[in-house]
This record gives C-alpha cells, structure tokens and sequence, in this order.
C-alpha cells in the first residue's frame, strides 16, 4: 500500500527549503507508540507512572490504513493522559510488527524517549525500583554545574515492557518550564518532551523548524561521565536542542557527536513494528507540504485531515489540521 511517509523524503532532496515557512505549528501530541500487549502496557502505565486512561477503542478503518500505510490493520488505541499531556498506545491486532532490537541503544537513530517530569527523584526512582522496572541508566545523573543551561537537572533513562525507552527528569528551580516547580502533590507530573536521535542537527530545523513551524526554545551540549552513566553510552558528547510549540510538549534532538556509530532507523519499519513512535504536530494547513490529505473524521482520534511524514532521520510525524 502506497502511504504519505515517503513523501516528505523527496520534497527535502528537492530542497526543503523552498517550503520554509509554509506551516505554522500550533500544538505537539498527542504522542504515539506501537505495543505489542496493550493491556500489559496500560497496567505499566497506570500502576508505575500513574498516568490516567481517557479513550479505549478498537476499529478497522481504511483511513486508517491509508494514514499508516498498513493494509488491513485493525488497531486498539488508548490514550493515557498525565497531567496535561497525552501519550497515545497502539496496538496492531493485525498485522502484527516486529519486536524493539534487543541491543537498541540511545545513539541508534530510532531512538525516542518521551521525558516524565517528578519533583522527588529518589522517590520516583524508588517507586521504579520497588516495581522492577529495568534500568537503562546506572542510577539517576545530576548534571554538573559547569553546564549552565541544564545544572542541577537530575534524569533517569528506564524501559518499558516493550523495551521503549522512557526518562525521569527533575528540574531545579529555574529551570525547565515554570508549571513543573508547582506543588501538587503528584510524583509524576507531566510529559516535558519527547526526545530523538537524530544525525544531523541543522538537517532536522529545516524540518522542525523551517517547515513545520516550531520554534528553537533551547540549546546545549552535555558530556561527561554524567552523559555516559544517563544515556549508557561511553563517550558520549550530545548536542541538544528543544524545540516548541505554542503548547503541548517538545520535541528534542538528541545529535551525538561522540560516539557516531549510532545505527540508522530501519528502511523497512512499518507503524506495526514496536519501534515505531509517532509524534502528531497540529498545523493550521497542511495543504502546502502534503497535496493528499487523508480524512480522518471517521477515526476516534480528534483530527479533521492529516498525513503521515517522515523526518529525515526516518522519525514518523502524523500531521493533523484542527
């Protein structure tokens, strides 16, 4: 079956640039990924991370394979809401996808991690622990104080039961985005961003950015034995930059500039294979990148018409008009 998400590839090596400033952004999420047992992983969610379950629906639809380029899916979605945000669980009833590779790591380029913010690290890491989460990171990192943009952020890398990557993160006062220092009496608050892997920074603004309309809200590098120990990557020297919308989370790029062995993402993975995340931005047309929208009105999951693209590392982003 023929799907949109070749079609940003060929527009970008005809010169993305010609479409800079075509969209405008107005929202990030929900943001999606692919489980192999949805009521293993709802538990996950719900009981670890106490997110809270909103939608939970079944259907096969042919906008929906043709969205996904997946013929003949029948799918179940649930949404888990966090706070404000929502992370959107999908699991291919049929035809059923292959498992995450068991040596994924966090420099292989089909790396995504959504960021759940705490405001007690030791007690959300001990909650980990008491269930039996498995870690990715050696233990939580504080990052140094001689990097200013991001000192005193404490962070944990863990698993899911599918093998996706997941982060705590703690902001100190001052940093990050003022709602996460509100007392609410919650240790897990909301979804900061999503993060990806990504090869080429200044490639993905010209995506994120230039074309799709969000806008560079920070910039960093990290290294040292605190980067290495989070992200369990020796050498590690990672560029980072976030990117916003007018609401919803982030999108961060994670370009590693040591060590450059990260894999690339799959030429053959399909929306049915567990490694696949999918991010939906919210743009007020999309008429000007895609030419074929599909209708999604018959869908249960809010949108009027979108497309599913390609990033140019091969990160899936479902374009939606409100």
């Amino acid at each position: 079956m023929k799907s949109s998400l070749l079609l940003l590839a060929a527009l970008l090596l005809a010169g993305g640039s010609a479409f800079a400033g075509a969209l405008q952004a107005l929202a990030v999420g929900p943001i999606g990924v692919t489980v192999s047992d949805m009521d293993r992983s709802v538990a996950f969610f719900h009981d670890v991370l106490t997110f809270e379950k909103v939608a939970d629906g079944e259907f096969h639809e042919d906008a929906f394979d043709r969205l996904e380029g997946v013929f003949g899916a029948r799918v179940r979605v649930v949404d888990l809401r966090l706070g404000a945000e929502t992370l959107r669980l999908t699991q291919y009833l049929t035809p059923q996808g292959r498992p995450v590779p068991i040596d994924s790591r966090s420099n292989d380029r089909w790396f995504q991690h959504v960021a759940i913010v705490v405001p007690d690290m030791d007690a959300a890491y001990a909650r980990l622990r008491e269930h039996k989460v498995l870690p990715v990171s050696t233990g939580p990192q504080t990052l140094p104080a001689w990097n200013q943009a991001a000192a005193g952020i404490r962070a944990f890398y863990f698993r899911d039961p599918d093998n996706h990557n997941l982060e705590l993160i703690y902001f100190p006062a001052g940093k990050g985005d003022p709602r996460w220092q509100q007392k609410t009496g919650a240790l897990f608050l909301g979804i900061d961003h999503t993060a990806i892997a990504v090869a080429d920074t200044e490639a993905s603004l010209r995506f994120y950015r230039d074309t799709l309309g969000l806008r560079v809200a920070g910039e960093g590098e990290n290294y040292g034995p605190e980067q290495e120990h989070l992200n369990h990557v020796f050498g590690a020297r990672v560029r980072i930059t976030g990117l916003r919308a007018p609401s919803g989370p982030g999108i961060e790029f994670l370009e590693y500039r040591t060590p450059r062995d990260g894999r690339p993402y799959p030429a053959d993975a399909r929306p049915s294979d567990i490694v696949h995340w999918q991010t939906s931005v919210v743009v007020q047309s999309a008429a000007p990148l895609v030419r074929s929208l599909i209708d999604l009105t018959t869908l249960p999951l809010g949108s009027h018409r979108g497309a599913l693209i390609r990033d140019p590392d091969g990160h899936a982003v479902q374009l939606t008009e409100p």
